[in-house]
């Protein structure tokens, strides 16, 4: 969607709901990446060399039988292939849409080599996990089975991958679990921090309802620590906890007028796209700039601009190279009209009661790769700014955790164990990467930890 009708109207406000018409706002929030039809899958599923110890299995966080599934496609094995994914990631259908597997799976396949074109990995994912979701729901038979009940009782805090993950394994395992969640609806970033597009048609939540439907699950919502959630009271009642709490707090830029109206988290931003029943309403400024250069910030740019902003500017401290968010999601956004600034950090928001422009100071790298701002300033016209420069745990959450390091909850490296005996986490709240797909993995590894937990000598505990 390259197309911007540009709203010049002297009567329009600088930031305002429907900039384009609805069917054009409409359009722009479907989804990005159409489904493969199964005979488009049968001939990309052909392609699959099948490699012994393939590269793919490898790059892929939750170890993913790659082969395996791609080879049940082709021979036409839907089901088998989709249970073949979804016994190592539960949530292979929201990964076979969100995960960036240009650095992934595909990154790792041997066709980049040869043809400069991977299997498309993730299509073929989310035919096999759609096949096997869709047979769920029509049956209302769970595909995996719950163990006889244990008695134990578990208790995790956070509904989003990580939780949802942990509390699949678990619950498999014959365990009760409670999820505590903060807010209204379970999903995590799947449900409030991806970019609409992505994920269309209440897929978050559909597959939220699948992990559930194994049953032994319930979800608390409205509760976190601090606020209805007690840690020592939830270790106390439970034979073991597990934290999944995520990233919920936001890292503020530290500047003057940052408190200006319009001037949002782009956290807040994408949560309220994604939210929105219609996106018409919501609104947008008519020249926005992005500050920071991870997928947050990809992600809230381009729906800005999908609704009717005139010019987008993301706008990074160092050079492409060192942005977190993948190449392909820099692409992305730049087909999509946005315009990226690099080497810039910025030094104040400007503005009356609103914003009128952000000033930068140039950066630059000094012989000892350390960054630099240079006394050279310039200025980017704006009435709304979206701040994208990181998360972080919630302020009020750190003094009721477990140790911490670097902002994140410690944790054995195997079990997910943290410096509390019975506490386990997972997820973005401890050290990794940030993907959707590493918090499905960390959740199982949680699980398995308490698995070892229950069997070994501490499993008198609670």
């Amino acid at each position: 969607m390259n197309e911007t009708i540009i709203c010049d109207r002297a009567d329009v406000p600088d930031v305002a709901a429907g900039r384009l018409p609805p069917e054009r706002i409409a359009a722009g929030f479907c989804e990005a990446h159409p489904p493969l039809s199964l005979d488009q899958a049968a001939i990309e599923a052909a392609r699959c060399y099948f490699c012994h110890d393939a590269p793919c299995v490898t790059a892929c966080p939750t170890g993913i039988d790659v082969p395996g599934f791609i080879r049940g496609i082709a021979t036409g094995n839907l089901t088998g292939a989709g249970m073949r994914i979804l016994r190592a990631n539960i949530m292979g259908g929201s990964c076979a849409r969100v995960c960036p597997t240009d650095i992934l799976c595909e990154g790792a396949c041997v066709r980049t080599a040869q043809q400069g074109q991977a299997v498309a990995i993730g299509a073929l994912q989310r035919v096999a996990t759609d096949h096997v979701m869709a047979r769920a729901a029509a049956s209302g038979v769970h595909p995996f089975a719950r163990a006889a009940a244990s008695g134990r009782r578990v208790a995790i805090v956070g509904a989003g991958p990580a939780g949802l993950a942990c509390a699949h394994a678990l619950a498999r395992a014959g365990h009760e679990v409670a999820i505590f969640e903060a807010r209204g609806k379970p999903g995590g970033l799947n449900e409030y921090g991806i970019a609409a597009y992505k994920l269309v048609d209440e897929f978050a939540a559909r597959e939220v309802a699948f992990v559930l439907g194994i049953g032994g699950i319930t979800i608390v919502p409205g509760r976190r620590l601090g606020r209805g959630v007690d840690l020592v009271a939830l270790r106390r009642d439970h034979d073991a906890v597990v934290l999944a709490i995520g990233q919920a707090g936001v890292k503020a830029l530290g500047i003057a007028g940052e408190e200006r109206v319009h001037v949002l988290d782009a956290v807040d931003f994408i949560a309220a796209l994604r939210q929105s029943g219609d996106r018409s309403r919501l609104a947008v400024g008519r020249r926005v700039v992005v500050i920071g250069g991870g997928n947050t910030a990809i992600d809230a740019a381009t729906q800005a601009k999908r609704l009717g902003a005139e010019v987008v500017t993301i706008v990074y401290r160092r050079g492409r190279g060192e942005m977190s968010a993948t190449p392909a999601e820099q692409e992305w956004a730049l087909t999509n009209g946005v315009a990226l600034r690099l080497w810039a950090m910025p030094v104040e928001i400007e503005g009356g009661d609103g914003v009128r422009a952000v000033r930068f100071a140039r950066t630059s790298l000094d012989a000892a790769g350390r960054l630099v701002i240079g006394a050279e300033e310039f200025s980017i016209e704006a009435d709304m700014v979206l701040k994208a420069v990181g998360q972080t745990l919630q302020a009020d959450e750190a003094d009721l955790l477990p140790a911490l390091s670097g902002g994140r909850i410690v944790v054995d490296g195997i079990s997910r164990e943290t410096s509390m005996p019975g506490v386990f986490a997972a997820g973005d709240c401890i050290a990794g990467v940030d993907l959707t797909v590493q918090a499905v993995e960390d959740g199982k590894r949680a699980a398995a930890g308490i698995e070892a937990w229950f069997g070994g000598a501490g499993s008198g505990y609670g």
